[in-house]
C-alpha cells in the first residue's frame, strides 16, 4: 500500500526527477520509524520500568529520522510551499493518531486500517508533487482507485479471520465484515460500470478484476478446507492481485 502508488505514479508521470528517491526513502523511513517510537511511547507513558528494547529503540528512531529529516530537505527544495505544509502536516497527524492506536493496543481496528490504507495511498501524491512538481489530476483519480481495491482487501482479509475463528468454534459465526466486503466488492463494480461509461476500458478491466478476485476470496471462504489456507499463502494470492490491479490501472491512465 505505500509502495505500488509510488511506482504507479512514478510510471505515469513520465519523468524523472532525483527527488522521486528521496520520496521512497521518505516514505519509508517515516513507516519504519513508527515501530521505535510506538516502543519509546510505551516506554514513557505505560511501562513503569525500563524496558531493555527501550535503548535499541531509541538508537533506531535516530536513524530513521536523521534519513526522513536529509529526505525532507530534498523534498522542501523540490516542492512547492503550498504543497509541503499540507503533506507534512498530513504525515505528522497520521504519525500521531498511529502512535496512539498502538499504545493503547487498538491496532487491529478496522477503522484505523481502511485510514491507513487511505494514508499509504496517498504516497502516489507524493510521488507526483516529486516527478512534475505538482499532483496531477489522474494521480487523484490512481489514489481513489488504489485506495479503494485497499479497502475491500482489508474487509476481505478481515472476513476471512472472522470465518477461521468461527471454523474452530471459539466464536459464533460473523457476518458484519462478510458484509461490509461485500459492500465493498458492490463499489468495485459500480466504479467499474462508471469507467465503463467513461470509455476507460483498463481501469474498468482493474476493477472487474479486484472484485472478482475478492468475490472469488469471499465465496471460498464458506468451504472449510478453504480457510485451512496459511495466511501466507493468502498474502501472496492478495499481492498477486493488487499487483495485476496497478498495472491495468498504469495502462487505464496511461
Amino acid at each position: 500500500m505505500l509502495l505500488t502508488p509510488i511506482i504507479c505514479a512514478a510510471i505515469l508521470a513520465r519523468t524523472w526527477r532525483w527527488s522521486e528517491l528521496a520520496t521512497l526513502t521518505a516514505a519509508f523511513a517515516a513507516l519504519a520509524a513508527k515501530d521505535p517510537l510506538v516502543v519509546l511511547a510505551r516506554q514513557r507513558l505505560v511501562w513503569k520500568q525500563p524496558h531493555p528494547e527501550t535503548a535499541a529503540a531509541a538508537r533506531w528512531f535516530a536513524g530513521w529520522m536523521a534519513l526522513l529529516i536529509l529526505s525532507g530537505l530534498v523534498l522542501l527544495a523540490a516542492w512547492p510551499i503550498a504543497a509541503v505544509v499540507p503533506m507534512g502536516l498530513g504525515v505528522a497527524a497520521f504519525s500521531a493518531l498511529a502512535i496512539w492506536i498502538n499504545v493503547n493496543n487498538r491496532q487491529r481496528s478496522t477503522l484505523f486500517q481502511i485510514a491507513s490504507a487511505a494514508a499509504l495511498t496517498s504516497s502516489s501524491l507524493a510521488a507526483s508533487l516529486s516527478a512534475t512538481g505538482a499532483i496531477a489530476p489522474w494521480c487523484w483519480v490512481l489514489w481513489v482507485l488504489l485506495a479503494m481495491q485497499a479497502t475491500a482487501g482489508i474487509l476481505v482479509v478481515h472476513a476471512r479471520l472472522d470465518a477461521r475463528i468461527a471454523l474452530r468454534g471459539a466464536a459464533p459465526p460473523g457476518e458484519p465484515f462478510r458484509r461490509a466486503a461485500l459492500i465493498a466488492v458492490a463499489v468495485l463494480l459500480a466504479g467499474a460500470a462508471g469507467a465503463v461509461f467513461l470509455l476507460r476500458g483498463w481501469i474498468a478491466l482493474a476493477l472487474l478484476a479486484a472484485a472478482a478476485g475478492y468475490g472469488y476470496d469471499l465465496r471460498r471462504q464458506r468451504d472449510a478446507v478453504s480457510l485451512q489456507m496459511p495466511l501466507t499463502a493468502v498474502g501472496q494470492r492478495a499481492l498477486a492481485l493488487s499487483s495485476l490491479y496497478a498495472g491495468l490501472l498504469i495502462l487505464g491512465l496511461w
